[in-house]
Parts: structure tokens; C-alpha cells; sequence
């Protein structure tokens, strides 16, 4: 079952937000090929979770149902005593989650199969002859096959232009094996990538907080970068969460100081 792969990731090779060698997007095809004919009934397994915790096979819609509650229920009320102050700096709050939901759902059905919910560049390695290899499985579940492909696309980054091929790639590549697995695909992609966005936004404010020098008051300047990034990522999210504007950078640099001082003493928080 375990076996260790000498190489290097294919993040060393290509940088997030470049194209990456059809020889390897080929492979990556083959994966989701691979995954979408493992359906829930072939698996033999002691123990489920609970039947108000999963939704039933096909029910797309269910299944994001229950990614919005466990970011709403485990990321942002589960830290909220901690980054409530934080959060609303940044305007984000329940009201969010209502947006989010009004913006994500109306989902077609689609048979469930296995997937991986992590695909990113640094998940895949690159042995001595161009194989690549997946690792960090920790994630996998049964579920709705296009959620894997909006995973994939924003993890990786791909350009702008490259992304929309790579879908349609993935659509004809898992129709060849099981028909009506891409069933509205075309429409249903936008809505997981706006959960996607939406989701990165509180898993961001809380690392790039816990991450700034705990304890002390970093200066303007060693806040400024993480700022920036914020602020990118509260942008592309912005229509899901239903902010007309985003904070300033400045804003965000002044949010992010005062949480130094208030909360900076302890840096651990739940994200899972």
C-alpha cells in the first residue's frame, strides 16, 4: 500500500501559474479516469459516517451543502472567538455564508465516485522517467467528481487561457469511461470554483494572521506582503460572499496589527 517514489514535485518543474507538458496532463487525466470508476457500492468499509453527515449518491447539491457547513461550522465558528474581530475587519461574517449559498447552489446530479480534493502541484511527483505520482491521500472521500476538478483547477493555478481546455479535457476524458459523470459540467464548474474562492478566504485570513510574528507587533512592512495577498484573495471572492467592495490594503494591514496585539500569543487554530 505505501511505498516511497524518489523524485522531485511537480511544483519544482512548474511553477504555480504555468502550463505544465501535456506528458504530464495526460497522467493527470488518467488519475481522474482511474478515480471516477470507483463508485460508493464497490468499496467494502467497517465503519460510515453518519447518514445526516453524507449525501446520497448523485446528490450534488448535498454534497456542497454539507463543504459550505463544514467551512461555515468548523473554519469560521469554530475560530470566531478568536478571529471574530479579525473577520469583521475584513467584513466577513454569517451574512457570508447566506451569500455563498444563494451564489453556489442549483447543482446538477452526478453519480459519486473517489476523489482526491487535493490535487495541487505539490501532491504530484515526478520520478526519474516522467511518471508522475500522487501522494496525500488524507483527504480523499466519495463524492461529486466535478468538485475534484474545481479543486484541481484552483489549486494548480493554471493560466486563464489553459483552464478552460484542461476542463473540457476532463470532461472527455471521464465520459469515455462513464457516461453522464460530466452531466452539466459546463455550468456547475463556475459555482464549485466560487466555493473554492469563498473557502480560501477564512482558511487565509487565519494562517496568514497565524503565521505573522505572535507575541510582538511586526511593523507595516513585514505586514504589507501578507496584506496584499489577502486582498487578492478577497477580491476573486468577492461576488460568492456578497462584498460589493473589498477592504483596502491598508485596512487589512491595520486588521492584521491589531490582531497581532490582541491574539498574537498563541498560534493555534482549527482548519479541519
Amino acid at each position: 500500500m505505501q511505498r516511497f517514489i524518489e523524485g522531485d514535485t511537480l511544483a519544482y518543474f512548474h511553477k504555480s501559474g504555468t502550463v505544465i507538458p501535456d506528458i504530464y496532463l495526460r497522467q493527470i487525466m488518467d488519475l481522474f479516469r482511474q478515480m471516477v470508476v470507483i463508485r460508493p457500492d464497490f468499496l467494502r468499509v467497517d465503519r460510515r459516517c453518519k447518514l445526516d453527515d453524507r449525501a446520497d449518491d448523485g446528490d450534488s447539491e448535498g454534497f456542497l451543502e454539507r463543504l459550505v457547513l463544514f467551512t461555515e461550522q468548523r473554519v469560521f465558528l469554530a475560530n470566531r472567538e478568536r478571529f471574530d474581530g479579525l473577520f469583521g475587519d475584513l467584513w466577513l461574517g454569517e451574512d457570508s455564508f447566506r451569500h455563498l449559498r444563494k451564489n453556489v447552489f442549483g447543482l446538477a446530479r452526478r453519480p459519486f465516485c473517489l476523489l482526491h480534493a487535493d490535487l495541487h502541484r505539490e501532491n504530484f511527483i515526478v520520478d526519474a522517467e516522467s511518471r508522475l505520482w500522487t501522494i496525500d491521500w488524507e483527504l480523499a472521500m466519495l463524492g461529486d467528481p466535478l468538485y475534484d476538478l474545481a479543486t484541481h483547477l484552483h489549486l494548480m493555478r493554471y493560466p486563464a487561457r489553459h483552464e478552460r481546455a484542461v476542463a473540457q479535457r476532463w470532461s472527455e476524458a471521464v465520459e469515455g469511461v462513464r457516461a453522464g459523470i460530466s452531466s452539466g459540467w459546463e455550468d456547475d464548474l463556475e459555482r464549485l470554483l466560487n466555493y473554492k474562492r469563498a473557502q480560501s478566504v477564512f482558511t487565509d485570513v487565519i494562517r496568514t494572521a497565524l503565521e505573522l510574528d505572535a507575541g510582538s507587533e511586526p511593523s507595516w512592512w513585514q505586514i504589507a506582503p501578507a496584506a496584499f495577498k489577502l486582498r487578492k484573495v478577497l477580491t476573486v471572492a468577492a461576488p460568492s460572499l456578497g462584498l460589493d467592495e473589498v477592504p483596502g490594503t491598508r485596512r487589512i494591514v491595520t486588521a492584521l496589527m491589531r490582531w497581532c496585539r490582541e491574539y498574537g500569543s498563541t498560534r493555534s487554530a482549527s482548519l479541519s
